[in-house]
Formats: C-alpha cells, structure tokens, sequence
C-alpha cells in the first residue's frame, strides 16, 4: 500500500470517506431512535421516509451530466458539502416533512459521493490495488464509525438530538468546503465518457448490483428497526452495537479484500450470499435480544463483501466506461429501493417476519447469479 498512499487522489478520498462515514453513522444512530422517541413515527412513515432517502440513489445516474459542468473531484467535495446541510437541518426539523425534506438533502450528499468515490478509485488504481484502496477505505470508515459511536454515547445524556445532529453537521460542511481547495488530478488518466453507458456485456454487474440493493434495503431499513421497536434496544445500546460492528470491520475489511484478490470475486460473493440466507431467516424466527444483536452483526460484516461487484466490473469494463457504469450501477443499485422500504413497511404492519422472508429469498437468487462470475478466477 505504500506507493498507493503516496498517491494525492489516494489520501483525497480517505478523507472525504471518513467525513461520508461519519455523516451517515451519526444519521443511522440517531435516526430510529429519533423517530421513536421524538417524532412518534410507525413502521409505515419510517419505510416511506428510507424510500425517500433512497430517491437521491436512483438518480444517481445525473452524475454523468453533473461532471459536465464541475470536476468529479470536486463533485465528491460538493457532495459532502450536502450531506453535512442535511444532517445539520435534522434535529432542526422535527416532523414527518421535516424528516422527508432533510433526508432528501442527507442523501443526495451522501449517495453522489458514493458514485464518484468508487468512479475515481477504479479510475486510478488499477485491478491489483482497487480491492486494497477499497478496503482501505472500509477500514477509515469504521474507525470513523467507532468515534462517532462513542462521541454519541458519552454525549446523548447531555446533548439534545438537536444538538448532536447540528454539531456533526457543521463539521462535515467544512469537510466539503476543505475539499473545494485540493487538486488531487492525474491528467494522463483516459478521459471518461460523459453520456450514459448501457452495454450488453456488462448485464451480469448490472443483476448484482440490482440484486445488492434490493436486500441492502430490508439491512438498512428494517434491521436497527427490528431491534428498537421489537427488542427495544436504547439509544445507547445502538450505539454500542454500532462501536462493536465497526471494532470488528476494522479489523477484516483488509482481509475481505486480500481475499478478493486471492480467490476471485465470485467466491468471496458466494460466501456472502449463501450467509445471509441464514441471517436474513435468523431475524425472522429469533427471540432473544442478544441473537437479534449477534445477526445484525454477521450482517454489517457482509456489507463489505460488495466491494468484489466493483472490482469484478474493473475487470470486465473499458476503462473510459467506469464513471457511466459506475453511476448507472448506482440508479440500478437503487430502483428496488425506491420501492421496497415503502413496501416493506406495510408488509412490516401484516407481519414483521415476512421482510426477512424475503430478503432471504433475495439473497438466495444472488447466490444463484454470483455463480454465473467468469474472469478467470
């Protein structure tokens, strides 16, 4: 990793990355808890608000003509820019629409970073290093997870939700006005395609991306969800569940991706999907708080096996095709989770078991696809 870290895009990103963490766990941390205790929203508002939030995702294609008119580098810069505004508006807003409205602007920020930031890491690192710069960038992330999870817990008894969301906020809107100053460029670097790229070839990246997103939503939207309005879990014991899954990517988020580069990307898929079958059903049938607690754990670790659907697509794609590509794989990522959170929420009101029913059968019909992964590996 030394000549990657030498390298100005390389430590760029690292802390655009870490600021993009830390806007999104102190969002998740506070959120449902928040919703609960404050807004007194239900089980539907909440899945209709993490369908909003998942808007700026769909349109995530928008960044092949953003990068038009403003560098993507740039672009990464003004995303976390946003995403700091609408944590800070959060606690300031404390109502159904006012949650609506500042989840629209958190998002934006926080989903076209996320594009750009998987476009210019794949863009300046080639096949043998993206996996390390990716896992890297996990690593940052947690260790920025794990601070923003113990800064929560030691504050909430003395600071409002308010408080913390305006606090956290702030600092990322300066985050993003530092990245405004830097020029990390390489002009050497193929010129990307500025129009948006649909090619046949590339159906596979494009079925597991959509596949990812679809069972990333019951993760995201019903998880910490079952475990405050099921198991009860506090606000402190959420953030304590956060600092423990972020101890432990911290530490495997490098061998995720030495593995991805030693045994190929459909193995490492694989492994993931064929695990969260069993999660997905453990959140269904379990009853213990600690089991419940246990399975969002395994699940929080699988997250970082998506690297191998960006690296697999490295490997198959035309290197003026990663910005398009990447941004469309985004919008894809994001169609089912425009629809499913809202979905799932009134499914959640029948039977909240169903959601994970679901998501297991989702998880199963990946399994199947993953096997379909041919680059030599």
């Amino acid at each position: 990793m030394k000549t990657v870290s030498v390298n100005p895009m390389y430590r760029y990103l690292i802390v655009l990355t870490i600021a993009s963490a830390v806007g999104l766990q102190a969002w998740r941390t506070l959120f449902n808890n928040f919703a609960v205790e404050t807004v007194g929203l239900n089980g539907a508002q909440v899945g209709i608000i993490q369908s909003v939030r998942e808007i700026p995702g769909f349109l995530a294609l928008l960044t092949v003509y953003f990068i038009l008119i403003i560098k993507e580098h740039h672009l990464s810069a003004l995303s976390i820019l946003f995403l700091g505004l609408g944590v800070a508006l959060t606690g300031c807003l404390p109502t159904y629409s006012g949650i609506i409205i500042t989840t629209l602007i958190m998002s934006s920020g926080f989903h076209y970073y996320e594009t750009t930031n998987q476009s210019l890491t794949l863009q300046y690192f080639d096949k043998t290093k993206s996996p390390l710069v990716f896992g890297r960038q996990r690593r940052y992330a947690a260790l920025a997870n794990i601070a923003v999870g113990v800064f929560i817990y030691l504050a909430q008894p003395f600071l409002s939700y308010k408080q913390l969301y305006l606090l956290i906020g702030v600092l990322l809107v300066a985050v993003g006005v530092w990245g405004f100053s830097r020029k990390p460029v390489d002009e050497s670097l193929p010129l990307q395609h500025k129009k948006m790229i649909l090619r046949q070839k590339y159906w596979l990246f494009y079925f597991l991306t959509f596949m990812a997103g679809a069972r990333r939503q019951i993760f995201i939207a019903f998880a910490v969800f079952l475990l405050v309005k099921i198991f009860h879990f506090s606000l402190g014991e959420i953030a304590i569940l956060f600092l423990i899954n972020n101890v432990i990517n911290f530490y495997l988020s490098p061998l995720i991706a030495r593995a991805i580069i030693r045994f190929g990307e459909r193995k490492v898929l694989s492994l993931e999907y064929g695990s969260l079958v069993l999660v997905f059903i453990g959140y269904a049938l379990v009853h213990s708080k600690l089991l419940a607690a246990g399975l969002y754990i395994l699940d929080h670790v699988f997250f970082n096996f998506a690297i191998a659907i960006r690296t697999y697509f490295q490997k198959i794609g035309a290197p003026r095709d990663i910005a398009p590509s990447m941004a469309v794989g985004f919008t894809i990522n994001h169609l089912a989770a425009v629809v499913l959170p809202a979905l799932g929420g009134l499914i959640w009101m029948v039977d909240y078991r169903l959601v994970f029913i679901a998501g297991a059968a989702m998880s199963l019909v990946s399994l199947g696809a993953a096997q379909l992964i041919n680059v030599g590996t």
